[in-house]
């Protein structure tokens, strides 16, 4: 998101490529002042016009010695402004100032016990406590006017401070969950170091997000491909917020959703939202494709190659009635990026994987791209969604897969397929949105340790033999995935008690034709994945 001067305190994070870069920066809105992200050589004159209050150097996976190592502008650190700076920001603010960092003998990675001597950032915290460390490069000669405040057992700088010049570092990662003081470290940074007030919150951001969004279109038009997911949901009801039917939404149902998903989102967006809605039923084309196309892989191709050539053809139509669409709003939110190689970090980040977001355009065809949630977590996402007025079962919509329901039919798919696995999966999220509103009234949390974060039905490719009504049948077993987790990285499987398993195999067997047998899945994320395919 572009910098807004309608925010009045701002934390700008430098980021070097780190995996945790944005991270800091979702800390920090935590303590509700707001900050945003920008690449680490930005110019002291690019951050001075973000006007920011503070500074913060990510860390990254470079040496500072490397003959490519990203540096900072060295006016950077004379702006007078407080700087804190985390691992390789640490070490570039050591070097920049006179100091040394040493390539040492073994390396400190994971928690580390760290020995506090002094120092604002440690203000109410123990003098020994647990941090979590990623560094061989460590320094060893600190800046003149910089006092040690903090060391590890491996590491003797863990921590120095400049108080004169409002400069903090440390070598671990505060922003992690394992340093178990380090939201106390940035709270002693932003509100006693810095002088800020905890003000900011998530109407504050859509204030800015919507002044951002008009300001950068303007009077052009507007073009979002809607899924019906929660990101690009999101994106249009910001969308329609800042501009109206300037925005077209295009909703390509391929008719691979949920049971009644098409039709909801069709509701929300022409009966709550003032845009323009087009719903493409591609749903005969995408079974043509489709028909007989067993390799997962296979259906992911033809199912993204033919949506956007469903979503590019009316694009098309679009242009010719007059004023061309010159944007493509897209849901892109930050795990998306970092993931894809963080090209809005100037790829300084390790590529853990592609995304479909971040494809290419087909040849002949340009649209500037409005990408308004790429800062953003997606449990922010959700916070968002909810201020602008989505109702719940679009905003805490569980993760699904762009394929859809193709990749939970194990082989070919058919309109029978679907249809059986439609219904059942309708009858598990039913239950076990009913089980989970259960725990969440004898807990008061909403991710207690028991809940279900994900759960849906599989459809295997086998039939099985059964008893109904004292006649044989010969029909297909539903397989329940139901497992417990907070961010998909890992999974275990849920701990259902007997009465709800009893209950959706009793639903599924008695009200879906087609299905007579229920298992469960019990393996955790790894070694399997949540996904069948």
């Amino acid at each position: 998101m572009a910098a807004s001067s309608d925010t009045t305190q701002k934390v700008i994070v430098l980021d070097f490529g780190a995996q945790y870069g944005q991270l800091i920066a979702r800390r920090v809105r935590d303590l509700n002042v707001y900050s945003e992200i920008l690449p680490c050589d930005a110019s002291a004159e690019e951050i001075m016009e973000a006007k920011p209050s503070a500074i913060i150097l990510s860390g990254g996976p470079a040496s500072v010695y490397a003959d490519d190592a990203p540096k900072i502008d060295p006016k950077v650190l004379e702006l007078g402004l407080p700087i804190l700076g985390f691992c390789y920001g640490h070490q570039t603010i050591a070097v920049e100032l006179g100091g040394t960092v040493g390539h040492t003998e073994k390396g400190e990675y994971g928690p580390a016990e760290l020995h506090v001597a002094h120092g604002a950032l440690f203000e109410g915290t123990p003098e020994a406590q647990t941090v979590w460390m990623s560094h061989r490069d460590a320094v060893s000669e600190v800046p003149a006017g910089f006092t040690v405040t903090a060391s590890t057992d491996v590491c003797p700088v863990a921590a120095m401070e400049c108080a004169e010049r409002k400069i903090y570092t440390t070598q671990f990662h505060p922003e992690v969950k394992h340093s178990e003081y380090g939201q106390q470290m940035l709270k002693n940074f932003l509100f006693k170091v810095c002088g800020l007030e905890a003000s900011w919150t998530m109407d504050n951001l859509v204030e800015t997000m919507t002044a951002d969004f008009r300001a950068k279109v303007g009077s052009d038009r507007v073009i979002l491909a809607l899924s019906g997911g929660v990101d690009s949901s999101v994106v249009a009801a910001l969308g329609a917020r800042a501009i109206g039917k300037q925005m077209t939404c295009v909703f390509i149902n391929h008719g691979l959703l949920r049971k009644n998903e098409p039709e909801q989102v069709e509701e929300v967006f022409t009966k709550q939202f003032d845009v323009d809605f087009i719903h493409v039923h591609a749903e005969d084309r995408y079974a043509q494709l489709l028909d007989g196309v067993t390799e997962p892989e296979e259906k992911r191709r033809i199912i993204g190659t033919q949506f956007w050539k469903e979503f590019f053809a009316v694009a098309q139509q679009l242009e010719t009635d007059g004023k061309p669409v010159k944007y493509l709003a897209q849901g892109t939110i930050y795990p998306d990026i970092i993931e894809s190689g963080a090209r809005k970090t100037g790829g300084k980040a390790s590529t853990i994987k592609s995304h479909h977001n971040l494809i290419p355009f087909p040849e002949g065809v340009h649209f500037d791209l409005i990408e308004p949630l790429d800062h953003f977590f997606k449990d922010e996402v959700r916070a968002l969604g909810t201020a602008l007025g989505l109702p719940d079962h679009i905003v805490h919509r569980q993760p699904f897969p762009g394929p859809g329901l193709a990749i939970r039919i194990i082989g070919a798919v058919s309109p029978e397929k679907l249809e059986i696995l439609k219904n059942a999966d309708a009858i598990v999220r039913e239950e076990l949105d009913a089980y989970n509103e259960r725990l969440f009234q004898e807990t008061g949390e909403r991710n207690s340790e028991h809940s279900c974060w994900q759960y849906f039905a599989v459809l295997p490719d086998i039939k099985s033999v059964g008893v109904m009504g004292d006649e044989r049948t010969y029909q297909r077993p539903i397989i329940l995935r139901a497992v417990e987790s907070s961010d998909a990285m890992t999974a275990d499987w849920a701990k259902l008690p007997y009465d709800v398993l009893a209950k959706i195999s009793g639903r599924i067997v008695a009200e879906v034709p087609g299905a007579n047998r229920v298992c469960y899945d019990i393996t955790s994320k790894p070694p399997a994945t949540i996904e069948w395919e």
